[in-house]
């Protein structure tokens, strides 16, 4: 029996851009699956306010030194004050669904290459060419990323997502719960946001503690 680290995210989060090391190394750890679940922060197309924008911006600096996640100039001084710049978490969840269901091995990447094209490169993720784009560079033809966007379920999709999250009381995003078999164990990530390596070993250990006897 595996166990499942489920990780609950949205791309247009800068917390789980902090995560994104996390994310990365629970998915060397044996013996472990990592699930994803887009939650969507943003259900709508959002134009910000600048007050909101420079509350962001001030909040990604204090993101970027607890992880070491590097936050762009066309991002933090370009894309971010942009009062036209839209947050629209639907498209960016489909694109990673779209992604894993050509092949699962990209859900990953796809959602590290959305990540960095906003917060280093700040190009505009909510849009499709942009996705095909990302897909591209992550190695996926590009015209049959687009139709499988056309058709991801995004929306039964963030609906589960959003029901686990009610399961396990999670407040925001980023949230990791690790399943092993009908059990459910919480992961205080949080205290491992600079140190990835340590997550690693951390997983490593519950699974190994929560295995079944044989």
């Amino acid at each position: 029996m595996r166990a499942v680290l489920h990780y609950i995210y949205d791309p247009l989060c800068g917390w789980c851009y902090g995560a994104e090391p996390l994310a990365w190394a629970a998915s060397t750890v044996p013996d472990l699956d990592l699930e994803l679940h887009g939650g969507e922060l943003w259900p709508q197309p959002t134009h910000l306010p600048e007050p909101t924008r420079l509350y962001i911006r001030e909040a990604d600096k204090r993101i970027a030194q607890m992880s070491g996640q590097r936050f762009g100039e066309p991002y933090h001084n370009g894309l971010l004050l942009d009062a036209t710049m839209v947050l629209y978490s639907r498209p960016t969840i489909a694109a990673v669904l779209a992604a894993q269901q050509l092949d699962p091995a990209k859900a990953l990447p796809m959602l590290k290459g959305i990540q960095h094209a906003h917060y280093e490169q700040g190009r505009r993720v909510v849009e499709p060419e942009v996705l095909a784009d990302v897909a591209a560079e992550c190695g996926l033809d590009r015209g049959e990323f687009s139709a499988a966007l056309e058709r991801a379920p995004v929306e039964q999709h963030i609906e589960q997502a959003r029901g686990l999250m009610s399961a396990i009381g999670a407040q925001g995003f980023p949230a990791f719960v690790l399943q092993v078999g009908d059990d459910w164990y919480p992961v205080p990530h949080g205290r491992f946001a600079s140190n990835p390596a340590q997550f690693h070993d951390w997983l490593d250990a519950q699974v190994k503690a929560h295995a079944p006897a044989h």
